[in-house]
């Protein structure tokens, strides 16, 4: 009975705890143990990316250095060693003068010395189209007969031989110590009277399209860089090197016809192919400009036809193109317009008004920065820039 009395009061105590809102004490939990973790922050197991070369390159650049990356310049006849160092050059283009008499060990030789006096590796171009426009092959010295022309190889062995023909031209010319050559000639030119129909493939823009692809695809195998040229296409206009050629044709022939090897080329050249512009006033893009000085035919190379390689200008010491700038300073129009590379006899005079017109504000420094960084990823494509520079 005493038993039973002690429980019922036990569960009455219980009872009125638990109306009185206290709890019965619960077991403690159990300790919670801490991770140490080493010391310092976690290692990371992502390897870090490689710099990029021509970004670290253009960084520690000056603006004098800049600007005469951009100026890929006729070889003087006089202090071509010299001005190497002095603008800062980023190539020189070879013509007869250069290579006439010489023998390959004389031009092998000529060639080492600008180079060894570079401190970023040149560009070193010269015209070796075949046909009419043979700056190298003209001289027996250096090859025993010229390089016939496009419409005389493909008689010959259609495409198969173009493309022979086109490797046995980077051969000789790297051997010698070109790296570009300012080949194939992209206009689409149908009439034995053009000007440029002797230089041209002397077919329609679908044939001179397979044309173009077949021999800048070669090129970029040899590593040879290639320019395309006459943006955006010669037609049947008269010669530039002597007065202003207007081109009065609709834009739709442009577009169906001309524009094709060029498209052609830039795809099957990649990154080796540049792309050279004329002196032609094409008047559906721009009435009032050459186009190597046109905005507006840039915008259509960049956004139109969707290249982002080098864009160079043809000779500005030309007469076509020598009045457009009041104070001279045409190679500042011409950056202005969209050019990467500057192609003149009088980069003497030019390199200088262009420094100055960044100095002053009257050119973006953007401007010669966006163009030095594609010259420097066309040398880097074209393998120039492997060695500490």
């Amino acid at each position: 009975m005493k038993r039973l009395l002690a429980a019922v009061l036990a569960a009455l105590t219980l009872f009125s705890l638990a109306a009185c809102g206290e709890q019965a004490p619960e077991e403690p939990a159990p300790p919670v143990q801490e991770e140490i973790s080493p010391a310092g922050p976690p290692l990371s197991t992502e390897p870090e990316p490689p710099a990029d070369p021509v970004e670290e390159l253009l960084g520690r650049m000056t603006l004098e250095e800049k600007v005469g990356q951009v100026f890929f310049v006729r070889c003087p006849a006089e202090n071509a060693v010299e001005d190497v160092r002095s603008y800062h050059l980023g190539g020189y283009i070879l013509f007869g003068r250069d290579t006439k008499d010489k023998t390959a060990n004389e031009l092998i030789q000529a060639i080492q010395r600008y180079q060894d006096n570079a401190a970023i590796p040149l560009l070193i171009g010269v015209d070796e189209e075949g046909g009419t426009v043979v700056r190298v092959s003209s001289n027996p010295h250096l090859r025993s007969e010229r390089f016939a022309s496009p419409q005389r190889l493909y008689d010959l062995g259609g495409m198969e031989r173009i493309a022979a023909d086109a490797g046995e031209k980077d051969v000789l010319l790297k051997a010698l110590g070109f790296n570009v050559n300012l080949a194939p000639v992209a206009d689409v030119s149908t009439g034995p009277n053009d000007f440029i129909y002797a230089r041209s493939f002397g077919r329609d823009g679908a044939a001179t399209a397979e044309y173009v692809s077949t021999v800048t695809a070669q090129m970029a195998a040899d590593g040879m860089g290639s320019v395309l040229k006459h943006f955006p296409g010669y037609g049947d206009n008269e010669d530039t090197h002597t007065g202003i050629a207007v081109d009065k044709r609709p834009y739709e022939d442009f577009v169906n016809g001309d524009f094709l090897p060029f498209s052609a080329g830039f795809e099957s050249g990649g990154d080796t192919t540049a792309v050279l512009v004329s002196h032609n006033i094409v008047e559906c893009i721009d009435a009032e400009l050459p186009a190597s000085l046109s905005p507006n035919v840039h915008r259509i190379l960049r956004e139109e036809l969707g290249f982002d390689g080098v864009v160079m200008t043809d000779d500005l010491a030309m007469e076509a193109v020598s009045a457009y700038a009041g104070d001279g300073a045409v190679a500042v129009m011409a950056l202005e317009a969209g050019n990467d590379l500057v192609l003149t006899t009088d980069y003497r005079t030019q390199i200088p008004k262009v420094i100055k017109a960044v100095e002053n504000g009257d050119l973006d420094v953007a401007v010669i920065d966006t163009a030095c960084r594609r010259v420097l990823r066309w040398k880097q494509a074209l393998r120039l820039l492997e060695g500490p520079v």
